[in-house]
């Protein structure tokens, strides 16, 4: 995931508000579960951590341990390391870059502890936002000169250099801290929010591996080659719905590079066969551009409610083998809401600040959550238990 942003001292739900308006649509909520405040990963291709901390955020409220404003910084810093290890031991041949996946965040957290934002900001570089440029071009050049190999032997001493890098950007990472008056560790201060990398799994849905399954998901941001659990759609579905209804909330693997992710707090997936979309000339629609018609599309959306794409299994896994779903965005899945029309939306926390209509937060309908999800990783407790039994959880 590379793409690079409560609202009150407390929780979002302190929001209230039953309905929701941008131009041509009203949104009503069904359902809302508690998550912190909206972030801005600025520049840097760093939402893996901006959501998986927001979703551990989340868990850390729903255990009724309070609102904790975690460090993605620290997290990043980690898995740069991690990542620039495995790099060098597998010849370069490996994705070295800004993006990561939610394995990155949650099968690290026993191993690494975690930092409240406070502690460690990692901007140590003479910003105050988030700007991973410079520091990536100059880890990746490091990385790939190390793997080249050019004595015949690696020296013991290339990740102290490693570590340099990070040290001078991020800051050095400190042994405990002071937070809310009491001295902590990274791993005693997990301890204390009763985070467990055991209490989290991944779950993705394609037709390439069998359900049921674990398999390592094919793409470059999956560079721990973390496992997820295969379930058909429709079972994906319902578990998302059902952790929701739990009072859980959902960290959200996703590509939001479709003409209906729009700037403005709408993700949806339009039938650009409909007539009610494409208007009823229909050998004009098939005279223009797919420019032309992606700006046709894209107005109407503005307007208010489009109709659908009907999203099936095939078309799921035909948009993936074809490169046209990648694991490009992470955000956080914390509520359902209905449109006018009575159709179906999740609410998302986005990290790209407190932008568009909804100021952070978008409206997914059904049907782009359906199609467009590459993963997702809930609490173990948030699994039906029938589907638990089906993947032998129980």
């Amino acid at each position: 995931m590379k793409k690079l942003v409560m609202l009150s001292a407390f929780v979002l739900p302190a929001l209230g508000i039953s309905a929701q308006e941008t131009t041509g649509y009203q949104f009503s909520t069904v359902k809302e579960n508690p998550v912190t405040s909206i972030k801005n990963q600025g520049n840097s291709g760093t939402c893996w951590s901006f959501s998986g901390i927001g979703f551990l955020e989340s868990e850390v409220i729903r255990m009724g341990k309070g609102e904790h404003d975690l460090s993605e910084m620290y997290i990043v810093r980690r898995n740069y390391a991690d990542k620039a290890g495995k790099y060098v031991r597998v010849g370069g041949n490996l994705n070295f870059a800004q993006g990561g996946s939610f394995a990155d965040v949650m099968e690290t957290l026993n191993e690494y502890g975690v930092f409240p934002d406070e502690a460690y900001t990692g901007l140590n570089y003479g910003e105050t936002t988030h700007k991973h440029g410079e520091v990536e071009a100059g880890l990746s050049g490091y990385v790939k000169g190390i793997s080249e190999n050019r004595n015949k032997r690696i020296s013991p001493v290339w990740m102290q250099g490693l570590n340099g890098i990070l040290d001078a950007y991020f800051g050095t990472v400190p042994t405990e801290f002071l937070y809310n008056g009491k001295s902590y560790t990274p791993e005693s201060f997990r301890r204390l929010l009763g985070l467990e990398a055991d209490n989290y799994i991944s779950l993705t849905s394609f037709t390439h591996h069998p359900f049921y399954a674990p398999f390592a998901i094919e793409i470059p941001d999956n560079w721990r080659w973390a496992l997820s659990y295969n379930l058909p759609i429709d079972e994906m579905m319902q578990t998302i719905d059902h952790a929701l209804d739990k009072g859980y909330t959902v960290a959200w693997a996703t590509d939001v590079s479709e003409t209906g992710f729009t700037r403005n707090g709408l993700a949806v997936i339009p039938d650009d066969e409909a007539p009610e979309n494409i208007g009823s000339d229909q050998a004009r629609w098939l005279g223009l551009s797919q420019s032309e018609k992606n700006n046709h599309i894209k107005s109407k959306i503005e307007q208010g409610p489009v109709t659908e794409k009907a999203i099936t299994q095939e078309m799921r896994q035909i948009a993936y083998d074809n490169h046209e779903t990648t694991d490009d965005h992470g955000m956080q899945i914390y509520g359902i809401a209905k449109d006018r029309n009575g159709n179906k939306y999740y609410m998302v926390k986005n990290s790209w600040g407190e932008t568009g209509a909804y100021k952070g937060i978008w409206y997914a309908s059904e049907a782009f959550v359906k199609y467009k999800t590459m993963s997702i990783v809930i609490n173990r407790g948030a699994l039906p238990k029938y589907i638990a039994g089906k993947l032998g959880l129980k």
